[in-house]
């Protein structure tokens, strides 16, 4: 991997972000009474975009905007031409780290248009999205924030709104969490952007298209897992090669499972409830491959897990597949909607490095320095700060965050006793005899009892 490219200057990317965080700036104090640093920040907007065919919807949502008399429609352009400007910024990192990687890219594939559903909830999802935007983050209150849950309620027993309604459901707790808005002394200004513009533009009609999908027949090799947890959830989110059964080229694929939790289930303990919907992460915790037959995977690489068509293959070690399989692997397409850089998250073997810092806050190759993020490795498995600060070779995703590129590591390679020993981030996930791993266990199974136990008693009175 060539280490050099991702830290050359890419052109233009400034100036795109500064026009992004220049409407986001509009937002914080919102647009019902605009002042003339908001007119100025939206017309920075129109002119980063000013050479596309966002142009002239854009300028003109811009004027209105700033004269306090914008609508749905000018609302809904403003957050395409943001949206716009992230893909961009999306694309060019990711043309560098092609480069860097020297993988190719599969073709993107046209996703079909989606169906028209419930056009009058779409439509009261962006009305309260507008009322946001007009109040701004510092104008928020529990009766505007409240507004949602009506149109929540009614959106999640439908699937094809349940993308938006997660959005909105998400988005709205954030914001009761931090009500009133005159009171923060912090706001997340891109990330509620960030949250605003995705959900406006799924709530346009057609816009949640379904990506093109097919069937994968084949072996899949798993690389590693990322962890996601939060306090009322948890999924994990494993990446792997695809070696087609018809011989064609080998691909990156993605296969993931989220599952509702208590807060009281932490670390270790969530295997507990991943497990049973993925027979993958058994496999990913004994370091085997899986044959899949007809599993359904998308353009994306992302693929729709269903344990029918999944059986456990034969022993497939990570660091092998790294060094063999995935140089030649081909990157997936990337849906429009999804082209941000927050969401870059790209395989990488990496090897040959030297660590800086004693906790392992950067890897040195020849005069290049690749930062180490070490705080989103799960407290879900063996991996440790201190592994990585030891390690000899690193298995990761590469992610683009705060202007620099940086690695998260899934698993390393180390020295313990003069023999190289691999340690997983997600060595737990199929089930450990590892003592620790099996304290966490134990915790988790006695929360879950006492809480199924008190919910029995509950539903008994």
């Amino acid at each position: 991997m060539r280490v050099d490219t991702l830290a050359d200057t890419v052109d233009g990317l400034d100036e795109a972000l500064a026009a992004v965080d220049a409407f986001d700036r509009v937002l914080v104090t919102g647009l019902l009474r605009p002042r003339p640093s908001q007119a100025t920040g939206l017309t920075e907007l129109a002119h980063a975009v000013a050479g596309t065919p966002l142009a002239s919807r854009v300028a003109e949502a811009a004027e209105k905007a700033a004269a306090g008399a914008a609508s749905e429609d000018h609302f809904a352009a403003l957050g395409a031409a943001r949206s716009a400007l992230l893909g961009s910024v999306h694309d060019a990192l990711m043309t560098r780290v092609d480069e860097a990687t020297g993988r190719s890219r599969t073709e993107e594939e046209a996703a079909a248009p989606g169906e028209p559903h419930a056009a009058n909830l779409l439509a009261a999802a962006r009305s309260w999205l507008c009322d946001l935007a007009r109040a701004g983050w510092q104008g928020i209150d529990h009766e505007l924030v409240s507004g949602a849950a009506q149109i929540v309620s009614a959106m999640l027993p439908e699937p094809a709104l349940r993308r938006p309604a997660t959005i909105l459901d998400g988005f709205a707790a954030e914001l009761a969490a931090s009500c009133p808005g005159a009171t923060l002394e912090r706001v997340p200004v891109r990330r509620w952007a960030d949250l605003w513009s995705r959900a406006m533009l799924l709530t346009l009609p057609g816009a949640a298209g379904t990506p093109a999908t097919g069937t994968a027949t084949g072996r899949l090799l798993p690389l590693g897992v990322d962890v996601h947890e939060h306090a009322t959830a948890a999924q994990a989110q494993v990446h792997a090669v695809f070696e087609p059964a018809d011989g064609s080229g080998p691909r990156l694929v993605r296969a993931a499972v989220s599952v509702p939790k208590p807060d009281t289930v932490v670390q270790a303990g969530v295997w507990q409830l991943l497990r049973p919907h993925m027979s993958l992460l058994a496999a990913l915790g004994e370091g085997r491959s899986m044959e899949l037959t007809g599993m359904p995977v998308t353009a994306d690489g992302d693929l729709i897990w269903n344990d029918e068509h999944a059986r456990t293959g034969e022993p497939a070690d990570a660091f092998t597949t790294a060094r063999v399989v995935l140089p030649t692997a081909a990157e997936p397409a990337t849906a429009p909607l999804d082209r941000h850089p927050a969401r870059i998250a790209v395989p990488v073997f990496l090897e040959g490095y030297a660590v800086q810092g004693g906790d392992a806050t950067a890897f040195a190759f020849a005069g290049q320095r690749l930062t180490v993020d070490t705080d989103r490795v799960p407290a879900a498995g063996p991996l440790t700060p201190e592994a990585v600060a030891a390690s000899t070779a690193c298995i990761g995703l590469l992610r683009w965050d705060a202007g620099t590129f940086h690695v998260q590591p899934l698993a390393v390679e180390t020295t313990l006793r003069k023999k190289t020993v691999a340690v997983h981030a997600g060595a737990w996930a199929g089930g450990t005899a590892d003592k620790a791993g099996a304290r966490a266990e134990k915790a988790a199974t006695d929360a879950v009892a006492s809480l199924r136990e008190r919910a029995g008693r509950l539903l008994r009175k």
